[in-house]
């Protein structure tokens, strides 16, 4: 796709209003996350299993991109006997339902800021201290649509990941 292509659709996001949330990837209050999560799932009548549940919470609590191995190891210094099929259920339930967010580049995952709403967002992935930004801007998931639909494409999914150094890690 060439700059010019993107720059000329640029307009289709500003001319609208949008919603623009800042967040730090680090959940203050992972049970409030979890809770929230909680209710999202009783309204929509989904089974949070105490396994789920408790995937959904040590991913909360990590505050940074966590692979599923590493669920995996905590999980059995608890129970002694999970099996990675078992965390694997759980991440896809969870991720199914957009509880959290699956980071395709470094195979990890984190919680999502707004887990009653279905969304794609870009990610912000510092490559020095593993943090993960999500970027809650509809702008952008609108304007790769709408460039999408120019080009008559039918997008399924959407993965966007920016590499580089945050600015805590900048400032070292």
């Amino acid at each position: 796709m060439m700059a010019t292509e993107v720059n000329s659709l640029s307009h289709i996001a500003s001319d609208k209003p949008h919603a623009h949330h800042h967040h730090d990837h680090d959940h203050d209050d992972a049970q409030s996350f979890v809770r929230a999560v909680e209710h999202a799932s009783e309204e929509r009548g989904l089974r949070l299993t105490p396994l789920r549940k408790e995937v959904l919470e040590l991913v909360a609590a990590a505050g940074k991109p966590v692979k599923a191995y590493d669920l995996l190891d905590q999980l059995r210094e608890r129970h002694g006997n999970a099996a990675p099929p078992t965390v694997y259920r759980a991440l896809d339930f969870l991720l199914e339902h957009g509880f959290i967010h699956k980071l395709e580049s470094i195979n990890a995952f984190v919680s999502c800021h707004h887990p009653a709403e279905a969304h794609q967002v870009p990610f912000l992935i510092c490559d020095n201290c593993s943090s993960a930004q999500e970027v809650c801007d509809e702008r952008v998931a609108e304007l790769i649509e709408a460039q999408a639909k120019a080009f008559g494409f039918r997008p399924q999914a959407q993965t966007l990941e920016v590499h580089g150094l945050c600015k805590n890690c900048r400032k070292g």
